[in-house]
């Protein structure tokens, strides 16, 4: 057995695993401990709490642990002090693959009342102190290459709420910083993801009813995040999901379409206004951008050249009597504001730490007849800019929060220097600014507020976790903000803007150069400043003339039965509803109230789901006939299949493996092994299990022809094994002359019910159509991807002479179809005389790619032509990052043999 089994008698297993949990003496962290021990993990208690006997709250999970028979240690530091923490985990167990951040403390007040102590312990707690772990495990994730990060954001970061203005900024900088973790580390086989739970806690049974907090229990966040956590998730990265109550649901980045202005003189505030209800449609063609490169700039160039003037309305916008503060004003975007608001007649304050630039700025203003006046200094001094402004011109009514830093390093070579400074500027200098202002605002009853986030702050990138973490942190205080503020007349937005810089004024060609410049970001925020704007709470995304919404989107998500536990195999199973933006099924949460109803729906729901009632409902479709409803429900009998190293040598032998290549041949090779399409020989037998004439009209194996494969290897294929192969029907497509179905059969260990193989075989039924079924297949993913080739050539091509006897072999591995062995029944299919078995030509095929590019976890083909034995198999491949994608020809008749086909690499 593998020394870190993903799975152990069908269960998700974390058998050697060394698990840190941060905040882990009770509530949520506590369960989670508990779990993980119970799957083999060993489990690293950390908190600093103590019960009101005194005694180490961690201490009383660790007995708890080791009582049960599991393995765990207890740890007193604060979670800030990361490196002692995962130090103990390395001194004792020498590894660390799972970290989970679940610390947390809450400092609620009004933006008001609130103070600097509250703002930064929350941040410290939150945000620093899971940096800090992260940052101390990420080498030793590096060198192992695995590792899962698990940091715990909330509804009130992603939307905003009242009185957690400090809460809100650090719950939502976590989401960043897990997404550039997941960019950083997924080549190291690092996944990171956010999570954001509503369970029961210390704090919230002093505000729900005990109903409330039975239905909230931590135990309905666990199976989530074990699931994330495992060596099954192979994949999941970056992402987002919320969960409570049984019910769990991914989240994504929405974007509109947007508007695209003409990069002229037209571009003013008033053209913005005009556009607006344009700029916050979500309804026509919008994006699901994941990373900040997927915005097509070369494209919105063009938009914006073709662009008609810019329509202006009938009133303008002007700040006659206003005052508008402007950090880090000394140069680009922030004096590109400057002028703008100095040329709409406001009274400018020019914030810089550079003295000379910020004169400079103020001269050009007043050289031009407008007023300025200049604020020196740190934004982390923000009461001194306030009183700068208020001293300079009596009032105060724009703040535009623009000032920043970049300290850019792979989160490997970042220090936590620079983690600080980047984030004090970006996140802290935001908050001192605007706490500032907050009671001038008040006063006054008016105020505006304009936030710098940036892409790099929505989507994550590489090289940029102190900036991405503290630039999501901006918008998840500005949306507490636009809520405590609306009341008072204190309107609050983000914007992301893109504009060109010296440096990319390098690359970009002039015209680029000049559609990108700080000029036309400048229009939407002198809009945002103003009476005129009307919407609060946003966040835009702006450059080059185009202005874009975005926006949460939740999938419609999977709410399970809450008399039941709820564990990760479930998880796993129900993943594609979890992840499903259907958007009749969808939902845009815009407060935690919003959030909380899904959750709030599924108390008491002691209904299963249809499609958990009924076996085969994952692929049961509205379209198949009763039949077909029949044939996908049903349990099919299970084979077993036993094989030793002799029958994987005759296997290798079977599909071109010679005497000297010995891993394949020699069973006492250090590295002897199966070639891996092996996969296809175990549940080969079970298909004569699936009643084809129970769900097909006219059906005759005469008929049935071989059109598809697809192989999973869910781990390393042992050299003897016992296995149990159990087939199911998952899919049955009227094609009018012709049926295609598709079996799957899942090959298990018989001892320990750790799954091996997934067999996906499509076959086509000549003469059984026409039965009213449905007509197009589902996307299943790798099983049934189109796998086009590239136009380039080849990146590698190889050559294999079959041999006369190569069917006659390859057959002793347990198709006896006599087509591929008696020339009498060959005639009568057709064929001149017997053909190479398609399996054969699979595994020909599945071994150049193997002794080319190394493992894959999986593959699939379609079988677009025969091949006789002796004939030579031609097998061209292109890598596409994780795929190979390949073709195999019959070089002596130039036909095609294999097409559609790929793998993806281990």
């Amino acid at each position: 057995m593998a020394e870190f089994p993903a799975s152990e008698n069908g269960k998700i297993s974390f058998k050697n695993r060394v698990v840190v949990v941060t905040g882990a003496g009770g509530g949520l962290g506590k369960t989670y401990a508990l779990f993980f021990a119970s799957r083999g993990a060993k489990v690293l208690v950390n908190d600093l709490g103590k019960t009101p006997e005194g005694k180490p709250a961690a201490d009383l999970v660790v007995e708890e642990i080791t009582k049960n028979g599991g393995e765990a240690i207890a740890n007193y530091d604060s979670n800030t002090e990361g490196a002692k923490i995962i130090k103990q985990v390395i001194d004792k167990w020498g590894r660390v693959d799972v970290l989970i951040n679940n610390a947390g403390i809450l400092r609620d007040k009004s933006f008001k009342s609130m103070g600097d102590k509250e703002f930064d312990q929350v941040l410290a707690v939150h945000v620093h102190g899971s940096f800090a772990c992260a940052h101390a495990a990420w080498p030793y994730m590096r060198q192992q290459k695995f590792g899962r990060i698990i940091n715990t954001s909330s509804a009130a970061g992603l939307y905003g709420n009242f009185g957690q203005a400090n809460y809100s900024a650090a719950k939502l900088a976590l989401v960043a910083f897990s997404k550039t973790l997941g960019i950083e580390g997924q080549k190291y086989n690092i996944l990171a993801n956010s999570i954001a739970p509503v369970a029961a806690s210390k704090m919230t049974e002093t505000v729900m009813p005990p109903e409330m907090l039975e239905n909230l229990k931590p135990d309905y966040v666990v199976p989530i995040v074990a699931y994330l956590c495992s060596a099954q998730n192979e994949d999941v990265n970056g992402e987002v999901f919320e969960m409570g109550a049984g019910f769990y649901a991914m989240l994504r980045r929405e974007r509109s379409r947007g508007h695209v202005f003409r990069t002229d003189a037209s571009f003013t505030p008033e053209a913005v206004r005009e556009q607006m209800d344009k700029i916050l449609d979500f309804d026509e063609s919008p994006e699901y951008p994941k990373r900040i490169t997927d915005a097509n700039l070369v494209e919105l160039l063009e938009r914006a050249k073709e662009a008609p003037e810019n329509e202006q309305g009938d009133e303008k916008i002007n700040y006659q009597g206003q005052t508008v503060l402007i950090t880090g004003a000394g140069a680009g975007l922030g004096r590109a504001y400057a002028l703008l608001f100095a040329k709409l007649g406001a009274n400018v304050v020019v914030n810089d730490m550079s003295e000379k630039n910020a004169l400079a700025v103020v001269d050009e203003i007043t050289s031009a007849g407008g007023k300025a006046a200049p604020s020196i200094g740190s934004v982390e001094d923000g009461d001194k800019l306030v009183k700068d402004a208020l001293d300079a011109f009596g009032g105060l009514h724009t703040v535009v929060n623009n000032a920043g830093v970049l300290r850019d390093k792979s989160f490997a070579g970042a220090t936590e220097k620079d983690w600080h400074l980047v984030l004090n500027v970006h996140l802290r200098g935001t908050y001192k600014v605007c706490k500032a202002a907050w009671p001038v605002f008040l006063q006054q009853k008016y105020g505006r507020i304009i936030n710098t986030t940036s892409a790099v702050g929505i989507y994550g990138n590489f090289g940029q976790a102190n900036y991405s973490t503290a630039k999501s942190g901006i918008l998840g205080l500005t949306q507490t903000l636009a809520v405590e503020g609306e009341k008072y007349g204190i309107m609050a937005n983000t914007i992301a803007p893109n504009a060109g810089t010296a440096m990319t004024a390098t690359i970009w060609p002039q015209e680029m150069v000049d559609a990108f410049k700080p000029d036309y970001v400048a229009p939407l925020v002198a809009y945002l400043g103003s009476e005129a704007c009307d919407v609060t709470k946003s966040l835009f995304e702006v450059s080059g003339g185009w202005v874009a919404a975005v926006r949460w989107e939740r999938a419609g998500g999977c709410a399970f039965p809450t008399g039941k536990p709820v564990t990760p195999e479930m998880i796993q199973k129900k993943w594609a509803k979890i992840t499903d933006f259907d958007p009749e099924r969808a939902s845009w949460p815009t407060a935690p109230s919003e959030s909380l109803g899904d959750m709030i729906s599924n108390f008491g729901n002691t209904e299963e789901d249809d499609d958990e009632e009924e076996a085969g409902g994952d692929y049961i479709d509205p379209e198949d006939t009763e039949e077909v409803k029949a044939a996908k429900k049903a349990h099919l009998e299970s084979t077993p299949f036993e094989y030793t190293d002799r029958d994987v040598i005759l296997y290798n032998l079977g599909v071109g493996a010679t005497e000297k290549d010995l891993d394949f041949v020699y069973e006492q090779a250090e590295n002897f092994q199966a070639v891996p399409t092996f996969g296809v020989i175990p549940p080969f037998s079970a298909g004569s299990n699936v009643p084809f004439d129970s769900f097909l009209p006219n059906f005759s194996p005469m008929m049935l022809l071989h059109g598809e494969q697809y192989l999973a290897i869910k781990g390393p294929i042992p050299t003897e094994a016992k296995l149990e192969n159990t087939p199911r029907v998952i899919e049955v497509l009227d094609k009018g002359k012709a049926a295609s179905v598709t079996t799957l059969t899942t090959s298990v260990n018989a001892n320990t019910g750790e799954p091996v193989f997934e067999s996906q075989m499509t076959f086509f039924i000549r003469g059984s159509g026409g039965f009213g079924g449905k007509k197009v297949g589902s996307d299943r993913g790798a099983a049934t991807a189109a796998n086009k080739p590239p136009s380039r050539p080849a990146d590698k091509v190889v050559r294999e002479k079959t041999t006369e006897a190569q069917a006659a072999l390859y057959r002793l591995s347990g198709d006896y179809n006599p087509l591929h062995i008696d020339p009498n029944f060959a005639s009568v299919g057709g064929f001149d005389k017997p053909i190479l078995h398609g399996l054969c030509t699979f595994g020909v095929a599945g071994k150049h790619v193997f002794q080319t590019f190394g493992p894959y976890k999986d593959i699939k083909v379609r079988f677009t032509g025969h091949v006789f034995p002796g004939e030579t198999l031609e097998t061209s491949m292109w890598k596409e990052g994780d795929k190979v994608v390949f073709v195999t020809k019959v070089v002596e008749r130039n036909t095609q043999a294999l097409g559609a086909a790929a793998v993806t690499l281990a």
